[in-house]
């Protein structure tokens, strides 16, 4: 009954915040998930919504929230940085294991993946991002949740810049009236200048390629995923841009020549970890250059779509771990009716996609598109990702595909680079780019990774798998795994198994 709630909520009542000349955007988020995943991109196109309909000020954005909307207020922030005047989160949790030891005296022990995984959702890990991001943080003194926000402040001391925490005296988990007034006043000097339309100075983290963007400068590959990289760009004249870097392979540049950032017609230095590049700018429009390092330094490159059967690489939009799939426009095409009832890797496949199917409705709120293999479209595999369940024998689509992924069924064994388990008794479950078409993922016998003892708490609602696993189809599954996992990994940038 939560959207009825919220629906009847906001119908009846302005809010708790609303600044005059301002609007007020009340997402939802897809239920209880603290705006991640499917909520996310919910809130993104919300506000692209807006955008659509009405005169904003995209230099006047600010993102804010408490509680669960703190938690969310703390992601967003941290993973989109380039896209908000300010920031005011409050309460809420902005990581898992801290989170879970004081809120719920829990021990959350993840496993090797899943603990690089953490590097997603894990705020404190992006906290560099708020450098440059006007950010002011709120908590009840009296309030457990506070200890997100402290969280925050020492992840930010600790890389030698400060955020202001404003605490609610002998206030528990609400917004005391003298702390709102300045967080409001914090607010409205900021919103004087407005932030800046094309920065002089970009400073920005990431640990994957699903947020590869800050203002004009675009992260387009990286040297390893889930380990931190750091992008540092300043505009020293109008001939000259100096960026240092740590973990990248590859990046663009996308300045508007309007911004008077560079000079429109000439050469300008672009000088990238010490290797100085003379690339010319187009006498209007946008200058939009390309870079990839190589062993002897930075070069400049032609930005091209992926050619056909060439090289592939982790990209923006194309680079894992499976919950990445679950972001974007997807088609579930389960296993063909006949071995079920006899065969335990199909009979697992076969629940496994009944079950997928009930916990997006149950937990993200919608209903699944559907196809049987033979219903798959050419547009369905150039607009959707393709997530299949089942086996070479029980689904058509595996079998075609099959040949073309980094996973073999060598005699009675499943094989994925050096981890092996038997066929009779496992199945692959992974992420890959699609055979079928350059800008899609193929994922196989997995929707969201979570399972349902993470509903207990949105804290727990986290990538459990990475890339790729070999799961038992006859022994561990519960509510927090789909079996044993006898294997497990991910790919490296060029999508080959480590």
């Amino acid at each position: 009954m939560s959207e009825v709630a919220f629906l009847t909520q906001r119908l009846a009542t302005v809010g708790e915040v609303a600044p005059a000349d301002t609007i007020v955007l009340h997402p939802y988020g897809r239920y209880s998930n603290a705006f991640k995943f499917a909520g996310e991109v919910d809130v993104l196109e919300a506000i692209a919504h807006v955008q659509s309909i009405l005169p904003i000020d995209d230099r006047r954005i600010v993102i804010r929230g408490f509680s669960m909307g703190g938690a969310g207020c703390w992601q967003l922030a941290v993973h989109h940085p380039g896209m908000w005047l300010a920031a005011t989160p409050g309460a809420g949790f902005a990581e898992t294991r801290e989170f879970l030891r004081t809120f719920q005296q829990q021990e959350f022990t993840p496993t090797v993946a899943q603990a690089r995984l953490l590097h997603w959702y894990d705020c404190p890990d992006w906290a560099e991002n708020l450098r440059t991001l006007p950010t002011i943080a709120y908590s009840g003194e009296l309030d457990r949740q506070k200890q997100a926000s402290d969280v925050m402040v020492a992840a930010c001391r600790a890389r030698g810049f400060e955020i202001p925490h404003v605490i609610g005296p002998q206030t528990a988990h609400k917004i005391h009236p003298d702390s709102k007034a300045e967080i409001e006043a914090f607010l409205a000097k900021q919103a004087e200048q407005g932030r800046p339309a094309a920065p002089r100075e970009i400073d920005f983290t990431t640990y994957t390629l699903q947020y590869p963007q800050r203002a004009w400068l675009t992260v387009t590959g990286l040297g390893e995923h889930w380990r931190e990289a750091r992008v540092r760009a300043a505009v020293k004249s109008l001939q000259e841009i100096e960026i240092t870097t740590t973990n990248l392979t590859g990046l663009t540049l996308d300045i508007p020549l309007e911004s008077k950032l560079i000079d429109a017609g000439r050469l300008v230095t672009v000088r990238i970890d010490g290797t100085a590049l003379a690339v010319p700018v187009p006498a209007g429009g946008r200058w939009h250059p390309a870079f990839a390092a190589s062993a002897s330094g930075w070069r400049l490159v032609e930005e091209t779509a992926p050619a056909a059967g060439g090289p592939l690489r982790k990209r923006p939009g194309l680079q894992g771990p499976i919950d990445a799939a679950f972001m974007d426009a997807f088609v579930f095409v389960g296993p063909e009716l006949g071995r079920e009832a006899t065969v335990a890797a199909d009979r697992w496949a076969a629940e496994e996609f009944a079950r997928a199917k009930r916990e997006w409705r149950r937990h993200f709120r919608g209903d699944i598109v559907e196809r049987t293999p033979a219903e798959v479209s050419a547009e369905d595999m150039a607009t959707k990702h393709l997530v299949l369940f089942g086996t070479p024998e029980s689904n058509p689509l595996i079998a075609r595909v099959l040949p073309q992924l980094p996973v073999r069924r060598d005699g009675d064994a499943w094989r994925i680079g050096e981890a092996r388990a038997p066929a009779a008794d496992s199945l692959p479950v992974l992420i890959y780019p699609s055979p079928l078409h350059p800008d899609r993922y193929i994922v196989l016998n997995s929707g969201f990774t979570f399972r349902e003892y993470a509903y207990l708490n949105n804290a727990r609602q986290i990538p459990m798998l990475p890339d790729w696993a070999l799961v038992s189809v006859v022994a561990g599954r519960d509510s927090q795994a789909p079996g044993t996992v006898l294997a497990e990994g991910f790919f490296d940038e060029e999508w080959q198994p480590r």
